[in-house]
């Protein structure tokens, strides 16, 4: 808008002091009103995000149904808000454009709840404490001691997550995947196609133990970045993400959330462990 000039001030007074509230309403942007959980409810259905593959947050079961701790949770979270759940699957890039395209009300799949995501999303209270570990070959721990090791090494993954990126900074080639399956993951580093999977200590502990014959491990006391997961939201989606933490925050009250993650990783994940772990950074 243009500045009026000094010597015009005392002209205009009067005509500003009656068209004010006009010209502040023509010059400033309405906010706009955050629907999210009412659309929910309109629709009586939650729409959910995850990918199908990652055991044992969201896989198939042998009955070929779509279940894990994330999967369990957002279900129970939809059954307390007294809606239906449908579940759109797709890589870890999908999830999150699904969101921004306004295909899915929240993604589910073992989300680390970073301040870098916080940026971009509104996040769930955590769901999951954890640490980050890595996979190996049982038969020479694929040449790696120590994330110093990882210099020249093939590190496995999907493409732009956290866990590429450190070991990107340490010097790692990645070997990118498209929402692969743990045994293709496993498999490949056993036969030498790649050597390395970082990734989340429990799941990773229950994947090796879901498929004992791919001879591959956990690389024992290299524990590293303790981290949180949840739920991610829309950043402008306050009013549906307060109400599910609601419902979570119920839920561990009453001892069904620990239940779930006892289910899936035979021990409550859904508390922070006393255990230190270091934190590193990637360059």
């Amino acid at each position: 808008m243009k500045q009026v000039r000094k010597g015009k001030i005392v002209a205009m007074v009067g005509f500003f002091g009656l068209f004010a509230g006009v010209l502040l309403s023509a010059c400033s942007k309405p906010t706009e009103e955050d629907t999210s959980l009412s659309k929910v409810e309109e629709a009586k259905t939650l729409v959910v995000a995850t990918s199908g593959t990652l055991y044992p947050s969201s896989y198939y079961n042998d009955e070929n149904e779509l279940v894990g701790y994330d999967v369990d949770v957002a279900k129970e979270v939809a059954k307390r808000l007294g809606v239906e759940i449908t579940f759109k699957e797709y890589n870890v890039d999908g999830q999150v454009s699904s969101l921004t395209r306004g295909e899915a009300d929240f993604a589910a799949n073992d989300f680390g709840l970073t301040d870098e995501r916080a940026e971009k999303f509104s996040l769930s209270t955590p769901i999951k404490y954890s640490f980050d570990s890595m996979i190996v070959r049982k038969s020479d721990d694929s040449g790696i001691a120590s994330l110093e090791d990882l210099d020249g090494k093939k590190a496995a993954g999907e493409p732009n997550t956290s866990y590429m990126r450190l070991a990107e900074s340490y010097g790692a080639e990645l070997v990118t995947y498209d929402n692969a399956t743990n045994d293709q993951y496993l498999t490949d580093v056993a036969n030498g196609r790649t050597d390395v999977i970082l990734n989340d200590y429990y799941l990773q502990k229950m994947a090796v133990a879901a498929l004992p014959d791919i001879p591959v491990k956990i690389l024992e006391d290299v524990y590293f970045n303790p981290n949180e997961t949840g739920f991610l939201f829309v950043k402008d989606h306050q009013a549906l993400q307060e109400k599910v933490d609601a419902v979570l925050a119920e839920m561990k009250e009453d001892g069904s959330l620990k239940e779930l993650a006892e289910t899936y990783f035979q021990t409550d994940i859904s508390v922070k462990s006393d255990q230190a772990i270091q934190t590193v950074e990637t360059d």
